[in-house]
């Protein structure tokens, strides 16, 4: 019986070991019609899948690897919660620490992020991200949705964020309303609207002919 508890001790030691150890991020990885050589990273932050959904569609298009940013401790699933604690965040520059490990992120050279409009400002853990990783001589690509305000000053805040960058024109669509219980709008004729502008967008900025 005392061999039995010593080995249950010692399985759960393991186990906690185990899931309190960093996340390390597995890419999905896919091809595209991407114009270079070049290698692409998608990341994202996407609370009601809505910036999930552009992600996979610029994955569609240019190809690269897909990752999800996710936190230590993640938000509150109650809206007006987060929202409190995203406003509390933002007015003491607290970034907060991301569970999402991105191994050797220096082998790529395009990296798109993604993210919704919170509070018009860019998410704290997008900030973590872009304060975390050296981006520095990377190509820069921005998108974003939101419910409706537009981008507020998130564009500039990846900009002032990625000095050493090349920061390309972002991509915006509206999303949904979370505050009004609106949760997922992008798909069937939505989806369809958005892929064609985002292929639109990317052959403005050269990355698909």
């Amino acid at each position: 019986m005392r061999i039995l508890k010593t080995y249950a001790l010692w399985l759960g030691t393991i186990l906690l070991i185990l899931s309190c150890s960093s996340h390390a991020q597995e890419p999905e990885h896919a091809k595209g019609e991407n114009s270079t050589d070049e290698k692409v990273l998608i990341v994202y932050l996407s609370r009601t899948k809505n910036t999930k959904t552009v992600a996979e569609i610029i994955q569609q298009k240019v190809g690269g690897d897909l990752v999800s940013l996710e936190l230590v401790n993640p938000y509150p699933e109650h809206y007006q919660t987060t929202v409190n604690q995203v406003a509390d965040e933002n007015s003491k520059d607290y970034f907060p620490p991301l569970k999402t490990n991105i191994d050797s992120i220096e082998k790529y050279d395009i990296i798109f992020v993604g993210f919704p409009t919170w509070g018009m400002q860019l998410p704290p853990p997008m900030k973590s991200f872009l304060k975390q990783y050296n981006l520095s001589g990377k190509t820069v690509v921005p998108f974003n949705t939101n419910g409706g305000y537009g981008i507020g000053n998130t564009f500039e805040t990846v900009k002032k964020l990625c000095t050493n960058s090349k920061v390309l024109e972002g991509f915006s669509t509206k999303g949904g309303v979370e505050r009004d219980g609106t949760l997922f709008v992008m798909e069937g004729d939505k989806k369809n609207l958005v892929q064609n502008q985002v292929q639109k967008w990317l052959k403005k900025i050269g990355l698909i002919n």
